[in-house]
């Protein structure tokens, strides 16, 4: 953490949507690949644990992750990947093992197992895989894998991208490609950054509207680094934007191909904050009052909603976020999640399927229920910076995807307390 006057400049953990294509990608390929920088964090553990238990030679250092991959799938004929909470790996897992040959069950924590996974056992079986799930399509899955010939399938993206980026990841290793047809999608950008990694170890994919087509092929092993994750870049963007003060987030700039860097560069812009691009970064600088944006579409980023939603009651006039219906399907239901503990602290919202409306108003301290969700102890920790004595039931749920995130935070706020 460096200061400069009331300028912080802060150093984030590598991104957790990286870093997890980036060990699927690497399980694939056709030798050793590294990883550098890759976010170590109970998520990315868990998946790089379970591709160790799928046969897949995993080494991980503190900075550097090797893995070889099997262009044929999974090294083992039988295996149990256990994937905790870790959502991404509950869906991208189950793609990666029907390529092999074997009997395998994809399995994960209660609060994953009670997660939606019906598009994507849906998209399987029209490939012909055979899966086994759980009552209510949820996990376990057992998988009886004997490769994929591939072809053309349809995919319901409307819940969760993360059931496109699977199917698109797996498809070089299919026999045929894959030509995929989109019937809805949310997180567009997460979709956008699956394809653009792919292509960086060697795949040959395009998109045409709501058509995806991927050649087949082999991944080419290489050294990747993973740049930091733009969600957790949202909660310092916030910080200085309900402070008036600056921050500096290094390594993330307009090169990054993550979406969630439009919380800043059009949502925080919107709300009369100063925003800087550079290669290699990125600056915002909070206003001393916040303007209200309106209404805000975050369908694109709706993981960044909740650091919207704990900012909004600092601004001048409400502000409704919008066609956000899938996030009700996250680790909790972060509508009602953020509702509730913005109501905890005095302040006034609404809500209905899809939005989250909140009225400005003055917070004060409370107990914040965080449902074990990493977003609720993140996004409520900027409240705390205008409101002292916002206390959580379940501070280290943040070990999910950023374990030094409490002390990072206080850092950052002991810098422009210096400054």
């Amino acid at each position: 953490m460096e200061t400069t006057s009331n300028t912080a400049t802060v150093r984030l953990p590598g991104s957790k949507s990286v870093t997890a294509r980036a060990l699927f990608l690497a399980a694939l390929a056709d030798g050793t690949s590294r990883l550098i920088t890759p976010l170590e964090s109970a998520d990315t553990v868990a998946f790089a644990g379970a591709l160790a238990a799928l046969g897949f030679a995993v080494h991980r250092d503190d900075q550097v992750w090797s893995i070889t991959g099997s262009p044929s799938g999974p090294p083992a004929g039988t295996a149990t990947a256990w994937c905790l909470d870790a959502g991404t790996a509950a869906r991208f897992l189950p793609a990666l093992v029907a390529l092999g040959s074997g009997e395998f069950t994809i399995d994960a924590s209660e609060q994953m197992r009670a997660r939606p996974m019906g598009a994507l056992l849906r998209a399987l079986r029209a490939l012909d895989v055979r899966v086994e799930p759980a009552p209510g399509d949820r996990l376990p899955w057992r998988i009886a894998a004997d490769g994929v010939a591939g072809g053309p399938v349809q995919v319901d993206a409307g819940t969760s991208s993360q059931y496109l980026s699977a199917l698109c990841l797996m498809a070089p290793a299919t026999k045929n490609g894959l030509a995929i047809e989109v019937l809805d999608e949310v997180s567009v950008p997460y979709v956008e950054l699956t394809l653009a990694m792919m292509r960086e170890f060697g795949a040959v994919a395009t998109r045409d509207g709501s058509r995806i087509v991927v050649e087949p092929g082999t991944y080419r092993a290489r050294d990747y680094v993973v740049e930091p994750d733009a969600s957790t870049a949202s909660y310092f963007f916030a910080a200085a934007a309900v402070t008036g003060r600056t921050v500096t987030v290094l390594g993330l700039g307009r090169r990054s191909l993550q979406g969630d860097l439009r919380f800043a560069t059009e949502v925080l812009t919107a709300m009369g904050c100063q925003v800087t691009v550079d290669d290699d970064r990125t600056t915002v600088t909070g206003p001393a009052q916040l303007h209200s944006p309106g209404a805000v579409v975050m369908r694109d980023i709706s993981d960044t909603m909740m650091t919207l939603a704990a900012i909004a009651p600092y601004a001048d006039g409400p502000v409704r976020i919008t066609d956000v219906g899938n996030v009700r399907f996250k680790e909790s239901d972060h509508i009602d999640a953020m509702a509730t503990a913005l109501g905890a602290c005095g302040i006034i919202t609404h809500a209905g399927p899809d939005w989250l409306e909140i009225i400005p108003g003055v917070p004060h301290a409370a107990l914040v229920q965080t449902r074990a969700d990493h977003r609720i102890a993140m996004s409520m920790s900027v409240r705390g910076i205008r409101t002292p004595g916002i206390r959580f039931d379940d501070p280290d749920c943040v070990r999910k995807t950023f374990p030094g995130f409490h002390q990072s935070f206080a850092e950052l706020q002991q810098a422009w307390q210096r400054s």
